[in-house]
């Protein structure tokens, strides 16, 4: 797969693999004390989310999948990341989102997943997703109910986030097929 011209596109959004002029956004998601709350640590540090930024990099390397630099069309801004997420000792096939402070109440979570739930279902061959959601976290609980997804219960991550209390969302890929949700501008 040729990772330099894999693009989604939705009616607001771009979703393609990171690049390196991509890493001021992400650093400065990664250090929101708020955004950081709901995704399991502490603020990072610039150098922190470096090495967190590559690891997302790196997965696309070595996987062929990875969350996806989102990509606000009518500004050219970075604006989130969101896709396939599915490291070594992770309860399933994961689909996670977050998108900037700013940006959220937009419906750019729900867009931008739609467009990697069908990706990663068509293009990975996953048979279901999840979508690992902070137990306090009622945006994303929402996002995840527009895209028609169940809490299936709490869930345990691998170290060094086994202490985070999360609960699974989820839906198998006949489900989705049976109540794909429509993709809007609104």
């Amino acid at each position: 797969m040729d990772m330099g011209s894999l693009n989604l596109e939705t009616p607001r959004l771009l979703l393609r693999p990171p690049r390196r002029e991509d890493f001021e956004g992400f650093a400065t998601f990664l250090g929101d004390a708020k955004t950081m709350r709901y995704l399991g640590s502490a603020p990072q540090a610039r150098t922190v989310a470096w090495r967190s930024f590559l690891t997302m990099a790196g997965a696309w390397a070595v996987q062929g999948f990875a969350m996806f630099s989102v990509i606000e069309k009518s500004s050219g801004r970075w604006i989130g990341r969101v896709g396939p997420w599915h490291p070594e000792g992770w309860p399933g096939t994961e689909v996670g989102w977050g998108i900037v402070r700013d940006r959220c109440r937009l419906g750019y979570a729900t867009e931008a997943a739609t467009a990697a739930i069908d990706w990663a279902f068509d293009a990975l061959g996953w048979s279901e997703v999840i979508h690992l959601i902070d137990v306090d976290n009622a945006a994303s609980q929402a996002v995840a109910r527009k895209l028609g997804s169940r809490n299936r219960g709490r869930s345990q991550l691998p170290p060094p986030f086994e202490t985070n209390v999360i609960d699974i969302w989820g839906q198998t890929k006949a489900e989705w097929r049976a109540r794909r949700p429509r993709l809007t501008s609104a």
